[in-house]
């Protein structure tokens, strides 16, 4: 049997001769690689010292050996240099560790043959100077352009992904804002106009057994008519906390001035524009709106309030304020909505609201125009 075919218990096969002959480098914790860079050291000293003991038996003469040692210099100094430049991250940082090795290895070729024309030859003139500062502005605009690529490339990348948290974090809230919304509508529909509408049928009901009750019916078909008329109040406002029809129909300017004539504020509205948007910029718009309005009747106090609405580089500029007591809470549940709302369509939102300064909300979403 050879001594390289495996044992039939599954057993791996015995190392050839040929393997056998590394096993005493594998065994000293060197590699292949590392015993080839070695033996090539050694190849490079032994020959070294043959040739300067061949110029020795030939009578000496003219020293040339230090010229066959350059050029047996020159294998180990590329062996050295590009384990050097190997070791760092693939990409560019590597490739420029790469030219600068090679660069490092033809400067000190030409360092070295200065130096052996100098000893030799008495030459007095450094005449590497211009091919050294060649090299090493070739070096270094090849570093600028491979690194400034990488920085670019970088800084792209921390910015998309800055973008994708941003946008997962956007669309979250605006999840979380439109389920928080489903469940406001659901409330109202189940306190208010629901529990009406129940009274109703419960009134009605009342009055047909009361038939024989002209006056008692009377009552009760008043009452039945007054929570019909509260449940019809209560279903208009709440369709207009979902989406105004006025704003559908004739636009953000219309549904804002009638937003304003509800309230009985007198509030002033500047409006630099005209065109229509986005339906869903015009409804984050809209309810920004309402929403600031409805904290100025509620809270601010105010003398006097206002509504401006501007075109701004490509985005929908929108700012409420009032001259109220301020100190509304940037961070409060209402804000925090609208606030998800609006960075849902890549627009910011800010509140100023020193105490006793009145309240200014800023929004800025982009519409493409």
């Amino acid at each position: 049997m050879s001594e390289r075919a495996p044992l039939a218990s599954g057993l791996p096969a015995l190392p050839g001769p040929s393997t056998r002959r590394w096993m005493p480098t594998l065994a000293a914790g060197l590699s292949i690689g590392e015993y080839a860079r070695s033996l090539l050291r050694r190849l490079a000293a032994l020959a070294a010292v043959l040739l300067t003991a061949i110029w020795a038996l030939n009578g000496r003469g003219y020293f040339w050996p230090p010229w066959a040692w350059l050029g047996l210099a020159v294998p180990v100094l590329l062996d050295f240099t590009a384990r050097w430049a190997w070791r760092h991250h693939p990409g560019a940082v590597r490739r420029v560790a790469c030219v600068w090795a090679l660069v490092s290895v033809v400067a000190v070729i030409l360092l070295l043959t200065w130096l052996l024309t100098w000893l030799l030859a008495g030459v007095n003139e450094f005449w590497p100077a211009w091919a050294l500062l060649g090299l090493a502005t070739a070096g270094s605009g090849y570093s600028l352009v491979a690194l400034h690529d990488r920085v670019l490339v970088a800084r792209g990348r921390r910015a998309l992904r800055a973008r994708i948290d941003m946008l997962t974090q956007t669309r979250r809230q605006a999840v979380d804002a439109q389920a928080a919304e489903l469940q406001r509508i659901e409330r109202d529909l189940h306190d208010g106009a629901q529990a009406r509408l129940v009274a109703l049928t419960l009134q009605l009901g009342r009055a047909e057994l009361r038939v024989e009750d002209p006056a008692e019916v009377r009552r009760l078909i008043h009452d039945a008519q007054r929570e019909a008329h509260h449940a019809i109040a209560e279903l208009r406002d709440l369709a207009r906390g979902i989406v105004p029809p006025l704003l559908a129909e004739r636009g953000l300017v219309a549904a804002v001035q009638a937003l304003a004539a509800r309230y009985g504020l007198g509030t002033a509205i500047q409006a630099d524009t005209h065109r229509r948007v986005a339906p869903a910029v015009e409804s984050a718009a809209y309810f920004v709106i309402a929403e600031a309005l409805t904290n100025t009747a509620k809270h601010a106090r105010a003398q006097r309030s206002w509504v401006r609405l501007t075109d701004e580089r490509r985005a929908l500029s929108v700012v409420v304020g009032d001259d109220g007591r301020g100190g509304a809470d940037p961070q409060g549940a209402g804000l925090a909505g609208l606030r998800a709302r609006v960075e849902a369509l890549d627009g910011r939102l800010s509140v100023q609201s020193a105490s006793g300064e009145g309240t200014v909300v800023e929004v800025s979403i982009p519409c493409g125009w």
